[in-house]
């Protein structure tokens, strides 16, 4: 027979075992995702196949539905009509992935573009270097501490040689070369340190028909270098990507993502095409943004004896 007494010590303990909060599973399906990265490319003048690289670029990071990307497309040529007007808002977005180029005496930013792209990167914003935009106004200070290192002539800035092993000499300006490169090759990168865009890549991987900057230039204030390669002309190892602080912001560069005149839609170049470049743009762009890198490191990333190329990047109209 149960007694009184018996009930209610039962109940008694009862009431101290722990349960489930009966709301916690409906507060983690609420929660909110978080805000995508508003990204702002800029473009309108390169060397390079700077429409179909912009298609590119959209094309492998708007499917991921992590970036928010937008456009700002500068007039052609500086006798072109717009210029009045051209006024990318640079402190809407997290990332600025510059593309423009005005190496071969190509227009440079009006006074009032260039005094808010500088106060948004020492605001805190992000800035992505994209391959040749550090071939870019060669006569503007502050770009030149903002960027690092360019394709600059030897008289100008410090060159950073890196060694075998991943020891770092500065060269000073007379010494070493003007910036070059040789023809596009498959080249073995060596990552420096343990920075989080790499986080849990293999120190060493293979990827395809990349140019090594050697020589690159600049002033080489606050440079991390993240990654080198092997010159194959010279034999001569130079970074391939390296960040730089610059007031509160940060930037990325890289001589990664060359997109030449004889590409195209169909026929895609295979650096953008590559599973590791394909990784590292959008963790370098989270990077960038100040957020947590989560895009993982996929079954098909190179290894040091095999490059990996993906098929085609499905292309926005």
């Amino acid at each position: 027979m149960v007694t009184r007494s018996l009930l209610t010590g039962i109940v008694a303990l009862l009431s101290f075992v722990p349960l489930a909060p009966r709301s916690s599973f409906a507060a983690d399906a609420a929660a909110p995702l978080p805000a995508k990265i508003k990204v702002l490319i800029v473009d309108g003048v390169s060397n390079h196949n700077w429409k179909l690289n912009t298609k590119l670029l959209r094309g492998l990071l708007e499917p991921t539905g992590l970036f928010d990307v937008a456009v700002s497309t500068s007039p052609p040529t500086a006798a072109s009509p717009g210029w009045d007007t051209w006024r990318p808002k640079f402190s809407d977005y997290d990332v600025v992935l510059q593309t423009y180029n005005n190496i071969q005496r190509g227009p440079v930013w009006p006074e009032e573009v260039k005094a808010s792209f500088v106060d948004f990167v020492k605001q805190g914003g992000g800035v992505f270097i994209y391959h040749s935009a550090n071939n870019a106004f060669a006569d503007w200070p502050e770009y030149n501490d903002i960027i690092g290192l360019g394709w600059r002539p030897v008289s100008y800035g410090t060159a950073l040689q890196m060694s075998a092993d991943g020891k770092i000499t500065p060269l000073p300006p007379g010494q070493g070369r003007a910036t070059s490169h040789a023809p596009r090759s498959d080249v073995l990168v060596h990552t420096l340190g343990d920075h989080p865009i790499h986080q849990g890549l293999p120190k060493v991987w293979l990827t395809p028909l990349l140019e090594v900057y050697y020589d690159a230039r600049g002033p080489a204030q606050n440079v991390q270098v993240l990654s080198y390669g092997q010159d194959p002309r010279f034999k001569d190892y130079w970074p391939l990507e390296w960040t730089v602080t610059y007031a509160k912001g940060r930037v990325y560069a890289s001589s990664f993502g060359h997109v030449w005149s004889d590409e195209s839609e169909t026929k895609q170049p295979v650096d953008l095409l590559a599973a590791d470049e394909q990784v590292l743009i959008p963790r370098a762009l989270q990077w960038l943004a100040k957020r947590p890198i989560t895009v993982e490191v996929p079954n098909d990333f190179p290894t040091a004896q095999k490059v990996s190329i993906r098929p085609n990047i499905p292309l926005p109209n």
